[in-house]
C-alpha cells in the first residue's frame, strides 16, 4: 500500500524539490491496478472529480491534486508552461510511489497538460482521457487578446491563473513539437450543449475555423470520440460519461485482480 485514504479527503505532502505544500489525494491499495491521474482545468480544484473518483476507485489507483496556487497548494515561482507542470507532476507521482503506466485524465487546460505528458513520456502512459479539453492553437497568444480581455484578466484573475493563461499558447507549441506514436489509447469527450441557454462566450481569446478543427482532429486520428449534451465541467454535470471513457481504456492498463 502506498498511501491510502478511507474517504475523498485531501492529504497534504511536502513537494520536496520546491519545499512547498501540495494538496493531493492518493488512493492506491493494489499495485496490480492501474493508477488514474487527474489534472484539473483552470480555476478548478480536484474536488470536481469526486463523483468520477467514487465510481472508479474500486478498480484503480487514484491520484488527484491541486496545482501550485490552487486550493491549499502553495504557489510557486517556477514557470507555468506545460513542460514545467508536467515534469512537476511526474516527479510527484514517483515520490508518492505510483509507478507507470498511468491513465491520464485531463479537463480543459488540464487536458492540454495531459496531452503533453503523453507525448513527452509515452512509455509512462497507457490511456489518455480528454474531458472537453483545450487543444493546441485554440487559445490565442495573450498579446492578441482584445484590450478589454487583457485588462479583465489582470484585474479579476489571480496571479497563478494569469501565469498559466500567459503560457497556454507556448504549451500548445510544446505539444505540437513532439510526435504522437499512436500507441496510447485516447478518449475524447466533447461537450455540445443543445439547450436554448447554450451560448458560447470567448471574449475574443479563442481561434476557430475549419483549418483549426481539421488540425485538432488530426492530432489523435484513432481516438474514440464521445459527444455529450453536458456542461464544460463534464465531470460534475455528466460524470457517467467520464467514468465510461476511463473504463474503456482501463482493461488494457493492468490486471484488475490483486
Amino acid at each position: 500500500m502506498y498511501l491510502s485514504a478511507a474517504s475523498l479527503q485531501a492529504a497534504q505532502a511536502d513537494d520536496a524539490p520546491a519545499q512547498r505544500k501540495l494538496e493531493m489525494l492518493t488512493l492506491a491499495q493494489c499495485p496490480a491496478k492501474p493508477v488514474v491521474v487527474f489534472e484539473n482545468g483552470a480555476r478548478e480544484t480536484f474536488d470536481t472529480w469526486d463523483k468520477v473518483i467514487a465510481a472508479i476507485k474500486p478498480d484503480a489507483g487514484i491520484f488527484a491534486y491541486n496545482r501550485p496556487g490552487y486550493g491549499n497548494s502553495e504557489a510557486t515561482e517556477q514557470p507555468r508552461d506545460g513542460f514545467t507542470i508536467v515534469n512537476e507532476l511526474r516527479a510527484t507521482l514517483r515520490r508518492q510511489g505510483l509507478q507507470p503506466p498511468y491513465i491520464l485524465v485531463g479537463h480543459s487546460l488540464g487536458g492540454l497538460y495531459m496531452q503533453l505528458f503523453a507525448r513527452a513520456y509515452p512509455r509512462d502512459v497507457k490511456g489518455l482521457v480528454l474531458v472537453d479539453s483545450l487543444y493546441p492553437g485554440i487559445v490565442k497568444k495573450t498579446e492578441e487578446f482584445p484590450l478589454y480581455s487583457r485588462v479583465a484578466k489582470r484585474l479579476f484573475l489571480n496571479q497563478t491563473l494569469n501565469r498559466e493563461i500567459d503560457e497556454i499558447h507556448r504549451t500548445g507549441a510544446q505539444v505540437l513539437a513532439l510526435p504522437w506514436s499512436g500507441q496510447v489509447a485516447v478518449e475524447r469527450l466533447i461537450n455540445a450543449p443543445r439547450g436554448p441557454g447554450a451560448i458560447p462566450v470567448d471574449f475574443g481569446a479563442f481561434n476557430s475555423g475549419k483549418k483549426l478543427t481539421d488540425t485538432i482532429n488530426g492530432l489523435y486520428p484513432n481516438a474514440h470520440i464521445t459527444v455529450v449534451d453536458s456542461d464544460h465541467r463534464m465531470q460534475t454535470a455528466t460524470p457517467e460519461a467520464v467514468v465510461a471513457a476511463i473504463r474503456r481504456v482501463m482493461p488494457a492498463a493492468g490486471d484488475p485482480d490483486c
